[in-house]
């Protein structure tokens, strides 16, 4: 376990973490989240000792070993075996059957092990760096966005390993997905601060909006409350039979410590610039081959045939190197296929989105000047709009692409696709250098979009919430014809263990409709329990926040007729009244505190409820 206390870390006028604190205790698998930008690969570099705090300081219990698993893929050895015994210990450097143990759980061949590290896919060469790692024995995994380079069957494969590792683990990624069914804690950093919850990022994203509201709420009560008493001080301040009451809010009001308002935080916030298309099909592939090297005889597509509807959502998943960008460009034209073709309907306006092509931004432009070349007809009041929609703004949108991170660009990647009027979309891997908010802006956007959408992508929550078709790379290139959900229940990803399928799906016999019977049975019981308990604290809640709207507008009545009564100096009334604000005050914080405790009562009960269906649709 580790324990980080009070610490913070600043780079320039730049402030990352302000007395952050808290512990990573034995056993516990905890997401660190947060914009990019706030720190998140800071904070590990943190606790690795690769940089120092301006303050407060990383405990680590004595020979307790972190490993750190970087997203960088870097390789120095000539072979993958002496490359994953660079992670040996030094007393244990010739111990070759340790690395060759370890590099054989991941998946490792022993031909393999002669290999150059660079021959293998980016899924192999991230095991790779996880087998560096894993040969140093370590207490607690570091992983830093470890599903960058990875296909969906290397990803899954990861989260199995993840979920039987026996000691603690940090992670990093913004594929929510992924790291919803791994953690048991989150960890956010969201204003400066720290807050480690139980549970996923979407319970913790949860608590958040829900402290900020009442924060909000509070605030804004308090500064009413300290008006009022400034009001009441100004005016009744020069009336000696006043005298006591003015000077008791006097000290009232410098013993209260006044609430900042919260800064706003921008999120991603946009929409695809929508082009009308009215026919029911808006592409056509026939008979379509592909192939780099035409001699070797072998096409990476062959004879793929498909046609696109109007409003068609179509996820295209499998291995990486198996030709799922390359198809995508045979879509978009920016490839020939060498034979068959593909076919748009005139009314077609593609956009295009890969993320190699950040590589076409020009260095020396702005991002306004980038965003505006992609539409002639656009003005810069609507580029200086699409800048603010991806975070760039004022000034920022004045900023040299040569200045801009790798997401940055890929931001101003996506402005020029904004601005430009379009039917269809084709997006490869288009979450990649974003944020798991800006994941979820995007997912939104593309949700909303009125046309047809075809997307390459790893991230099971885009194939769960997007996926209508399916294009397969799983030996050769077909359709699929349902939901994600209905792939893995009715074909499934080749290779992976019989176990890992769910429950009701394995025998391929008539069991399979039986145990779907019964789990919708059981499902329908586990819904209908769930609202029976939680509809009385919904109801619960709703009438707290009347009353406390009761009580703040009987307050505001209460404290106008105290000001009455103090300019007709009816000592009596003022007296009265005084205790009847008194009373009013302590029921309004009394509902806030009741709010609280059962806002946090009917989360507890939803997430009970919501691991009762998880583990049903399981098989658990």
């Amino acid at each position: 376990m580790i324990t980080i206390e009070n610490l913070t870390k600043s780079y320039g006028s730049q402030k990352l973490f302000d007395n952050i604190n808290f512990k990573i205790n034995p056993r516990e698998r905890a997401g660190l989240v947060g914009r990019n930008g706030h720190g998140k690969t800071t904070l590990f570099r943190l606790i690795t000792g690769d940089e120092h705090p301006d303050s407060g300081s990383v405990i680590i219990p004595k020979h307790y070993r972190i490993g750190y698993v970087k997203q960088d893929l870097g390789f120095t050895e000539d072979t993958v075996l002496k490359e994953c015994m660079l992670g040996l210990h030094h007393e244990e450097s010739g111990h070759t059957w340790k690395a060759e143990k370890i590099l054989s759980g991941l998946g490792f061949t022993s031909a393999d092990f002669e290999r150059r590290p660079e021959e293998f896919s980016g899924g192999y060469q991230v095991r790779l760096n996880l087998a560096k790692v894993l040969v140093s024995e370590p207490d607690m995994l570091l992983l830093d966005e470890p599903t960058n380079y990875l296909d969906i069957m290397s990803i899954r494969w990861i989260e199995r390993f993840l979920l039987s590792w026996p000691g603690e683990l940090l992670l990093i990624s913004h594929d929510r997905s992924f790291m919803d069914r791994l953690v048991t804690h989150t960890i956010g950093i969201h204003r400066k601060k720290t807050r480690k919850i139980e549970g996923d990022t979407g319970k913790f994203y949860s608590q958040i909006a829900r402290d900020e509201e009442i924060y909000e709420k509070t605030r804004v009560n308090d500064e009413r409350k300290r008006k009022d008493i400034e009001l009441f001080v100004t005016r009744f301040r020069a009336k000696a039979r006043l005298a006591g009451l003015v000077q008791s809010r006097v000290k009232a009001l410098e013993k209260k410590e006044k609430q900042e308002k919260l800064e706003n935080i921008k999120d991603l916030d946009f929409y695809f610039n929508n082009a009308p298309f009215n026919a029911r099909q808006i592409m056509s592939v026939s008979d379509i081959s592909f192939s780099y090297d035409k001699k070797a005889g072998h096409d990476i597509i062959s004879r793929f045939n498909i046609t696109i509807g109007a409003r068609d959502r179509i996820c295209v998943v499998g291995k990486n190197g198996k030709g799922k960008t390359t198809l995508l460009r045979l879509l978009a034209g920016d490839l020939k296929p060498a034979h068959g073709e593909v076919i748009y309907h005139p009314s077609a306006k593609p956009g295009f989105f890969v993320q190699t092509n950040v590589e076409t931004l020009a260095d020396k432009k702005t991002v306004e000047e980038e965003i505006l070349c992609a539409s002639p007809d656009a003005d810069r009041q609507q580029a200086r709009n699409i800048c603010g929609a991806m975070m760039f703004e004022g000034d920022d949108a004045l900023k040299k692409i040569e200045v801009l991170s790798g997401g940055e660009k890929s931001r101003v990647m996506l402005g020029k696709l904004l601005i430009t009027p379009v039917n269809l979309l084709l997006l490869d891997e288009p979450t990649n250098h974003l944020d798991m908010e800006s994941c979820d802006a995007l997912l939104a956007a593309i949700d909303n979009f009125d046309g047809a959408v075809i997307i390459v992508t790893h991230n099971e929550m885009f194939l769960h919430a997007l996926a209508e078709r399916l294009i397969v790379f799983q030996n050769g290139v077909s359709v699929f014809e349902g939901s994600y959900q209905d792939f893995l229940d009715r074909k499934g990803w080749e290779g992976e263990a019989e176990s890992a399928r769910p429950a009701g799906i394995r025998n391929g016999n008539g069991d399979s409709s039986r145990n779907k019977k019964d789990i919708r049975r059981q499902r329908s019981e586990i819904i209908k329990e769930r609202s029976q308990v939680l509809k009385p604290l919904e109801n619960k809640i709703a009438q707290l926040m009347k009353e406390i709207e009761r009580h703040e507008t009987g307050l505001a009545g209460f404290n106008e007729a105290i000001i009455e009564a103090s300019q007709t100096q009816d000592g009596k009334r003022i007296s009265e009244l005084s205790q009847s604000i008194h009373t009013c005050k302590s029921a309004i914080d009394g509902l806030f505190e009741e709010l609280e405790r059962s806002t946090a009562e009917q989360e507890q009960k939803q997430e009970f409820y919501n691991r009762k269906l998880e583990l049903l649709e399981s098989g658990s």
